[in-house]
């Protein structure tokens, strides 16, 4: 069973089919997803690779299939056709899709399995067919939008979409809006530092990232190394080793990812923001979290002089928090504390 995204685990969806299917393995791809997996202790792989990475360790074999709830039976389907799209030639995908209730055999995949798992959860069975890759394009279409909902390229909000579909570019490293999207032009400046070259190989969605907001756990230690996360939540999991007692989150949508992902664990974040949320999950913190909002200068400024004062060796977390709002003094504002519940 690989699982991508958090809506089937907080809709019921994953526990259902390791009750009905009981999988040998079970691999969550993403972020949140493995959040949620943690948060109810299913016991799941968790590799840090897109689904099509990791179907390619099944090639040949029988008996993968992918658990997906999109927020609609078309961004559903939408998602499993890209994955599909990126498997090897004769490599099929059987996708149960929870939003519509179908369990869709792509490809040719196993047949066998789909009409199996379809009669066992009472789903429809279809076969589909799905594009392969095209070759290198300067161009993206990213279909199934919802006007308003932040569209990310490799975890980075540039913009918002302003109808279904929104057509994007890359130009010289730059993106651009070619159609459907309200630009975000930090977040395209961000974006570029990443030297996107082949849009059709990056990941490219949109809308938000979970609609539930975190589980809070007790805190785990008071003392050890702190990790600093710059505009890009999505790397947060390689930073947490087991000696880490506080993340330093820089922007307001990491701000927000690290606290989601480390409520669970009590690990405390401090945050840096200046108020340009995109509102991609609700935010969550562990007991002793404070995020201050930057009154007259940008987040990345402010972050990145923190971020050059954090050495490699073991802090006390109340004790550098409070050095840090000394540092900082009337530059900024105190907009989150759970210290009393530390």
């Amino acid at each position: 069973m690989v699982v991508h995204g958090v809506e089937a685990f907080d809709h019921g969806d994953v526990e259902r089919f390791i009750s009905l299917l009981s999988p040998a393995r079970r691999i969550v791809a993403g972020v949140m997803a493995r959040t949620a997996a943690e948060e109810r202790n299913l016991g799941f792989e968790c590799p840090g690779k897109p689904p099509s990475q990791v179907f390619r360790q099944f090639e040949g074999r029988c008996g993968a299939f992918l658990v997906n709830r999109g927020r609609s039976p078309d961004s559903g389907r939408i998602f499993g056709e890209i994955v599909a799209s990126r498997l090897p030639a004769g490599e099929g995908l059987v996708q149960i899709e929870c939003s519509a209730g179908v369990v869709l055999c792509w490809n040719g995949g196993d047949a066998r399995l789909a009409a199996d798992i379809a009669d066992r959860a009472g789903f429809a069975f279809e076969h589909a067919e799905a594009t392969p890759v095209p070759a290198p394009r300067a161009e993206r279409t990213i279909r199934g939008c919802r006007a308003g909902d932040p569209v990310y390229v490799n975890g980075t909000v540039i913009g918002t979409a302003t109808g279904d579909t929104v057509t994007i570019a890359c130009r010289q490293g730059t993106i651009l809006a070619i159609g459907g999207l309200d630009a975000k032009p930090h977040g395209i400046e961000k974006a570029a530092r990443q030297g996107i070259a082949d849009l059709s190989r990056a990941w490219c969605k949109s809308g938000t990232i979970r609609c539930a907001g975190p589980l809070v756990g007790a805190r785990r230690q008071h003392c050890g190394r702190i990790c600093v996360i710059d505009h890009a939540g999505q790397t947060l999991y390689d930073a947490l080793s087991d000696d880490v007692c506080g993340v330093l989150s820089i922007g307001d949508d990491t701000t927000a990812v690290c606290g989601h992902v480390c409520a669970h664990r009590g690990i405390p974040v401090f945050g840096i923001v200046d108020g340009d949320a995109d509102g991609i999950l609700p935010a969550g913190f562990a007991g002793g979290s404070v995020v201050v909002h930057a009154l007259r200068e940008r987040d990345d400024d402010i972050g990145a002089e923190l971020a050059a004062t954090v050495r490699d060796h073991s802090y006390c977390w109340e004790t550098w928090i409070d050095e840090m709002l000394d540092w900082l003094g009337g530059r900024v504002r105190i907009a989150v504390d759970t210290r009393d519940s530390r």
